[in-house]
């Protein structure tokens, strides 16, 4: 999947700008490797083969036994599962539902679970005090219906999710403190859902495989020096055109982990996920002949059976990437195949790395998020005035 032809092949390589950064990013990349050598960035513990779970192949076994899986969380602490699920959905005998926002209508998918007395719950939440995730589990889900068949991953700390987890008779699954939710895909988070699925969960794990692959990281810095040099030159609009519905997720992952990493003290890339080819029809002219201040990463899979629609989807993949050459678009492409854990688990990886470089370049912190946390705050002060 990471080859030299995949990534940004249009002007940039002829910029003086690109090959000082290509240089500037490959110093960067070696301290980065420095820093895991040090245990300098701790979460990357989660994204190697010798990670241990706090959870027990016992408690895989009895959770499997449900035919549903209730997944109840917000932002980072779902959106890699829902990847996760929507990228292996083919191979996954198990139906999985997600709670992922204060949302009216959640009452009534709840209400359309087949034999929900047959499923098991996952609670994902850090602080274990996150307010949509608790008003939902509250509002959605009666006690009787959750004891004993709930398990909650969340920091060991007092919590509200600990308290009520207590009183529910829940397993608890320590979420690491030095996790961050968007960087947790790998860890407790992401991984005992997939267990749950029947994924094979070390076939994820690729860190120091990767880092030790000359393609692999040949890629990264291309990358990431392409699109620093294409953020000094002010095109900022990170546009994914999906050709594929199953990798909707995968858009909304990455789109946090850019947005929530990378925007800070007036700096930031907008991530924007484009739907093709339904949006050829409605956005593409915008992308080919407005404004030149957005670059485009194509998705798309391979298909095992082709069928006449999916065939049709890829042409027009193509056609559109052939365009974008012509027009000297900045693009790169990605195409993936959804039958393999290694490869999501590359994906992951891949997307984690390009952020941790692209915040050295840019000198912001990719682990905080202060300015959602003002909301929280103001949030929290209104609700206690209505009470």
């Amino acid at each position: 999947m990471f080859k030299k032809n995949n990534f940004f092949q249009n002007h940039l390589s002829n910029s003086k700008k690109y090959s000082n950064n290509f240089k500037k990013t490959k110093i960067i990349y070696k301290s980065l490797l420095l820093d895991l050598e040090n245990n300098n960035i701790p979460f990357l513990k989660s994204f190697e083969k010798n990670y241990e779970f706090d959870f027990s192949n016992l408690l895989v076994k009895n959770f499997s036994r449900y035919k549903n899986i209730i997944i109840v969380g917000i932002g980072g602490s779902i959106l890699g599962t829902r990847t996760i699920y929507s990228f292996f959905k083919s191979k996954i005998k198990k139906s999985v539902f997600f709670f992922d926002n204060l949302d009216p209508n959640f009452y009534l998918n709840y209400k359309k679970i087949k034999n929900i007395k047959n499923s098991c719950f996952i609670v994902v939440s850090k602080s274990g005090n996150t307010l949509e995730t608790i008003k939902n589990l509250n509002l959605l889900f009666p006690k009787p219906l959750v004891k004993n068949k709930l398990a909650i991953i969340t920091e060991l700390k007092e919590s509200s999710l600990i308290n009520l987890g207590q009183k529910l008779n829940a397993k608890i699954i320590e979420h690491k403190d030095f996790i961050g939710g968007r960087y947790s895909v790998l860890s407790e988070v992401g991984m005992f859902p997939a267990a749950l699925m029947n994924l094979d969960l070390i076939k994820f794990k690729n860190l120091n495989k990767l880092i030790k692959n000359k393609n692999f990281v040949y890629s990264l810095i291309k990358n990431v020096s392409s699109i620093y040099t294409l953020y000094q030159q002010g095109i900022r609009n990170s546009v994914i055109l999906n050709y594929d519905s199953g990798l909707n997720d995968l858009g909304s992952w990455y789109q946090q982990l850019i947005g929530e990493s990378l925007g800070k003290k007036g700096k930031g890339i907008m991530p924007i996920v484009s739907t093709c080819p339904k949006d050829h029809h409605s956005l593409m002219q915008l992308y080919l002949d407005g404004p030149k201040d957005k670059f485009f990463t194509f998705f798309s899979s391979y298909a095992n059976n082709r069928n006449k629609i999916e065939s049709i989807i890829n042409t027009q993949c193509k056609a559109t990437k052939s365009i974008f050459s012509k027009k000297k678009i900045s693009f790169r492409s990605f195409i993936f195949n959804k039958n393999d854990e290694n490869e999501l688990g590359s994906v992951f990886t891949f997307f984690v790395l390009e952020v941790l470089l692209l915040s050295r370049l840019m000198n912001v912190n990719p682990y905080d998020q202060p300015a959602v946390e003002q909301i929280k705050t103001e949030t929290e002060k209104l609700l206690k005035l209505r009470r």
